[in-house]
């Protein structure tokens, strides 16, 4: 202890703590002074005097919204405190099977510009990134901003990057092996790129904005073209040790089922993925089915489309089930084109209930993901703007 009684370890370290706290700030939001002593772990005393020399610096303000007393007390609301808004803007690029979609966004978040195109980005890498970088500055020359002014780009693909190389080195998109995405857009753009998987970027777009907001432990599934999962623990995204961790599309639930894109056979995508839903359904109607109409005959209540996909929830919820036992987390989101079908995610509910361990199962919530198509864009955007606040504050 100090001579006036202050634990040594937060005094001993003041930068270290204020980037905790703007690293907080930019992860959650405006937060109070109280919030922020309990989620950084450091007394209220020295939270003061951080948000001080913060204000002082001029890298948080006060805003005029009030937060809640701490467990609904009836004392005086809180001042929330929130990181200022630097200048510049970032980019975030979501690059799916059949689409681009880009937003630009200032340093908070807050989206000034977002446009989608359709193309078939499997087949070609460095085509699609040069489409990539043209939206991009499309999207400036939109919202009136300079090339200057882009501090960072958040890119979404849809295949697992490697965390050693930053290269996509899986047969899932045949077209982009061997490309280190980061390095080709940042290439084109001149500025720096944070590249992840969609899954991770979905996990990470409904934890901070979407229907997981500060729950640490959760699993998001994304359901669509592919199925994968991005795992939160302890309010960090969990990548594994080479960037492979939540890839539960391809566990295998058959030894004798179909050749999957990735080589094996039987694994969990050839069961449950869009394709395969579309066409098992598809000899049941006279019209084309798609996705939008899938959703719309499954809120409409139809029996065969409710029955394949009830059963195709009850196979992923499965194995999610057995990813509960070992994760204990408090939330599944299931995301993607499917994820907002109600009976997909009854289905997983049903699973969970009857394969999960009672306790871990009783513990974990189901929902569909709150931001639909737009998570993986929102989740780019938010890796651009945390590493952005990141960088700021180390610097």
């Amino acid at each position: 202890m100090t001579e006036r009684g202050r634990p040594r370890a937060e005094s001993a370290r003041p930068s270290g703590n204020a980037r905790a706290l703007t690293g907080l700030l930019a992860a959650r939001g405006p937060m109070s002074r109280a919030d922020l002593a309990r989620a950084a772990g450091l007394s209220r005393s020295a939270v003061s005097n951080l948000v001080l020399a913060l204000l002082a610096d001029g890298a948080v303000v006060e805003t005029a919204q009030r937060g809640r007393p701490h467990k609904g007390g009836s004392g005086r609301p809180p001042v929330l405190v929130a990181l200022s808004v630097p200048d510049g803007c970032v980019a975030g690029v979501d690059v799916g099977h059949a689409h681009v979609r880009v937003a630009l966004a200032d340093r908070s978040g807050t989206v000034l510009v977002e446009e989608q195109a359709g193309t078939q980005a499997d087949l070609d890498g460095p085509q699609t990134l040069d489409l990539c970088a043209d939206m991009v500055r499309s999207a400036l020359r939109a919202a009136g901003r300079e090339r200057s002014e882009l501090a960072a780009v958040g890119l979404c693909v849809p295949a697992p990057v490697d965390r050693r190389s930053a290269r996509i080195s899986t047969g899932i998109l045949p077209g982009w092996r061997g490309l280190v995405p980061s390095e080709e857009l940042g290439r084109r753009l001149d500025v720096e790129v944070h590249a992840d998987n969609d899954a991770n970027l979905g996990a990470l777009a409904e934890s901070r904005h979407g229907a997981a907001r500060d729950r640490g432990d959760l699993v998001y599934v994304k359901l669509s073209t592919g199925v994968g999962a991005g795992i939160v623990l302890g309010g960090r995204l969990h990548r594994g040790a080479t960037g492979l961790a939540g890839e539960i599309g391809h566990v295998q639930v058959g030894e004798d089922g179909h050749v999957c894109r990735c080589g094996n056979r039987g694994c969990l995508e050839t069961l449950v993925a869009l394709p395969h839903l579309l066409a098992v359904l598809q000899p049941a109607y006279d019209e084309t089915l798609t996705t939008e109409r899938l959703r719309a005959l499954d809120e409409a209540g139809d029996p065969a489309v409710r029955r394949v996909l009830t059963d195709a929830g009850r196979t992923l919820g499965r194995a999610l089930a057995d990813l509960g036992n070992s994760l204990n987390p408090a939330m599944v989101v299931v995301g993607g084109a499917l994820g907002a079908c109600g009976s997909v995610v009854a289905g997983v509910r049903d699973a969970i209930d009857r394969y999960a361990q009672p306790a871990t199962a009783a513990a974990l919530e189901v929902r569909p993901g709150h931001l639909g198509d737009r998570a993986e864009v929102v989740g780019a955007l938010t890796l651009a703007v945390l590493r952005t606040a990141a960088a700021g504050a180390a610097g």
